[in-house]
């Protein structure tokens, strides 16, 4: 397997775990793509460290979302934007180590962010719009 940070997919996280999910601290949470991988079906994964490791290292939690290359990228981008969301879904409000299961990280609840998330998005696209037509 090989990893390299995504930057893109950073930028993303970043700007969803602020309109949705402020419990998210997004300096301890870094977006990865890898590559090679033997998994099937699998397109993303989030990582963390157990609370007894981060005990015993003296740090907080960190978490890692994994971008499978070879599946993630050939999604289109809704479907991309909705794999981000899912991912931070698992992250839960104590921001601990823990994950959230996926009686919460469902299709109605991430289509429901999604859905917000777009909303939120064209507003900002038309504010600016409206300030460039301003004079």
């Amino acid at each position: 397997m090989k990893y390299e940070p995504a930057e893109d997919l950073q930028k993303i996280a970043d700007e969803i775990s602020r309109m949705f999910f402020p419990h998210v601290q997004i300096e301890h949470v870094k977006c990865y793509r890898s590559y090679g991988t033997a998994s099937r079906g699998t397109i993303a994964r989030c990582h963390t460290i157990g609370k007894l490791v981060q005990k015993a290292l003296g740090i907080k939690a960190i978490y890692v979302l994994e971008f499978l290359s070879e599946r993630f990228d050939k999604l289109d981008e809704e479907e991309k934007i909705k794999t981000v969301i899912h991912e931070l879904m698992h992250i839960p409000k104590s921001f601990g180590g823990g994950f959230k299961h996926h009686d919460f990280v469902c299709d109605k609840n991430i289509n429901k962010c999604y859905k917000e998330y777009i909303r939120v998005k064209e507003e900002k696209k038309e504010l600016k719009n409206e300030d460039k037509n301003w004079w």
